[in-house]
């Protein structure tokens, strides 16, 4: 059996991943795309490639994805480090493929995104999309599941020495939910912090090009074994113009996001275990 062959049993049966594609509730238009730039036949690809990294390379292990809501408007916030967003890449295939109730998410990206040459149109037709607030309010007005990293660039671009150290939480995210009465699924994201190597960051060519950070890293992505930890839904409401009950608000789903952390590192054996 030759290498294509091997990467194809890998991936699974094309046709089934159509099928299965198929049924996702997401609201597109006759030709298959919604008002993001999402499109049914833009994520195949990432469907096929994702069973790959996701069950044999990273060995993903989810719990508590019967926690997602069916349909409506949904929050998912995780934290956010590995340098590269393939954390981002393995949550949203764990949803998509979520046995429970599958949802192609909105993933929120950063606004130096657009500007990088054929990533910007690729990642949008996979369901990603400017992180702006009013934009992610309007996504969660249509019913959307949408993803946001509240940690951003300070928790993904983060040295090794620092992790499973949470890094600051934005409180966007916290406006959005009382605005719109979404609920937020906290998530605890194990193995990430291990995929890649980062010795530091060069500040000034990170200001050069205009990007959040330019790590100095080990050329290398380690298979580290992945478990997630998908919490129950937390629900808000209040004066969300005063910024200290904002400020308490986001410290709940930071604790929730952090001891979702924990049980992953307690049941985690090994950093390359099965």
């Amino acid at each position: 059996m030759g290498f294509i062959d091997s990467i194809q049993n890998l991936i699974g049966d094309k046709d089934k991943n159509k099928d299965f594609i198929s049924k996702f509730p997401n609201k597109v238009g006759s030709y298959g795309y919604d008002a993001w730039g999402f499109n049914l036949k833009g994520i195949e690809p990432f469907v096929e490639a994702g069973r790959f990294f996701y069950e044999k390379y990273f060995r993903v292990e989810t719990y508590g994805l019967e926690n997602i809501p069916k349909d409506g408007r949904v929050l998912i916030i995780a934290n956010h480090s590995g340098q590269l967003p393939i954390d981002a890449i393995l949550l949203g295939y764990a949803l998509i493929t979520n046995q429970y109730s599958p949802r192609v998410p909105k993933g929120m990206y950063e606004r130096f995104i657009p500007t990088i040459p054929f990533f910007s149109s690729l990642f949008s037709s996979w369901g990603g999309t400017l992180g702006d607030p009013e934009n992610c309010i309007k996504m969660l007005e249509n019913d959307e599941a949408v993803m946001v990293f509240p940690e951003g660039a300070r928790g993904i671009a983060k040295p090794t020495k620092l992790k499973y150290q949470l890094q600051r939480f934005g409180n966007g995210y916290i406006y959005m939910a009382v605005k719109t009465k979404t609920p937020i699924i906290p998530v605890g994201i194990v193995g990430c912090e291990e995929i890649l190597i980062n010795y530091g960051n060069i500040d000034f060519i990170s200001k050069l090009i205009k990007a959040p950070s330019f790590p100095t890293l080990f050329p290398f992505v380690f298979p580290s074994k992945v478990i997630m930890h998908f919490g129950e839904p937390i629900y808000f409401e209040g004066d969300i113009g005063r910024e200290h009950i904002m400020e308490d608000m986001n410290k709940q789903v930071k604790s929730a996001v952090k001891e979702l952390i924990n049980e992953g590192l307690k049941k985690r054996k090994g950093i390359f275990s099965k």
